[in-house]
C-alpha cells in the first residue's frame, strides 16, 4: 500500500480574530499547490483515494489536483496520527491513499512509519512524503519512496 502525505501549501498567517479553518492559500501557496499537483498527477494511480482536511487551505491544495477527493474531519489541524492512519486504512488498504493535512501531525505520522517512533519531524509547506508498505521475507517494511518539495519542481 502506498501512503502519500501532502502538507497544504503556504497559507495566510493565522489571526486571532479569524477561524483557523478559514485560512486560505497565499498566491505563492497557490503556485506551490499547482506545481506539486502536476508532479503528483504524473505519478498517482487512477485508483488513489484522496482524503483531505476540512481546512480551506487543504481544500484549495487538493483542488489543484483536479481529481475527486473526500473531506475527512480526522485530518483537521487538531487530528492525531492514529486517526489519520485509520482513515487511510494503513497498512491494510488495497489502493494508494493521498492524505492532505497539517503539521505537526503529518511529521509525527512520517516519523512513526519510518523510524517506529513518533517524533516532531518537519514537513515543509506544500511538500510530499511518499511511503510504501511492503512484505519482505515475511515481515512488513515501510519504504520511503520519495520526498519532494515544491521548490524543487
Amino acid at each position: 500500500m502506498d501512503l502519500i502525505l501532502w502538507r497544504h501549501a503556504e497559507a495566510v498567517l493565522e489571526r486571532t480574530d479569524h477561524d483557523d479553518l478559514d485560512r486560505a492559500l497565499t498566491p505563492k501557496g497557490e503556485r506551490q499547490a499547482q506545481r506539486m499537483a502536476e508532479w503528483l498527477n504524473q505519478r498517482l494511480a487512477a485508483s488513489t483515494r484522496i482524503l483531505v482536511s476540512p481546512a480551506k487551505r487543504c481544500q484549495q491544495t487538493a483542488k489543484a489536483l483536479d481529481r475527486h477527493f473526500k473531506t475527512v474531519p480526522a485530518l483537521a489541524p487538531d487530528a492525531d496520527g492514529e486517526s489519520m492512519l485509520k482513515a487511510a486504512r494503513w497498512p491494510d488498504g488495497n489502493e494508494p491513499v493521498l492524505l492532505i493535512g497539517h503539521q505537526p501531525t503529518l511529521g509525527l505520522v512520517a516519523s512513526y512509519l519510518v523510524a517506529g517512533v513518533p517524533a516532531p519531524w518537519a514537513i515543509k509547506k506544500g511538500a510530499v512524503w511518499w511511503l510504501r508498505n511492503r512484505d519482505r521475507e515475511g515481515g512488513a517494511q515501510v519504504v520511503l519512496q520519495a520526498v519532494m518539495g515544491p521548490e524543487f519542481l
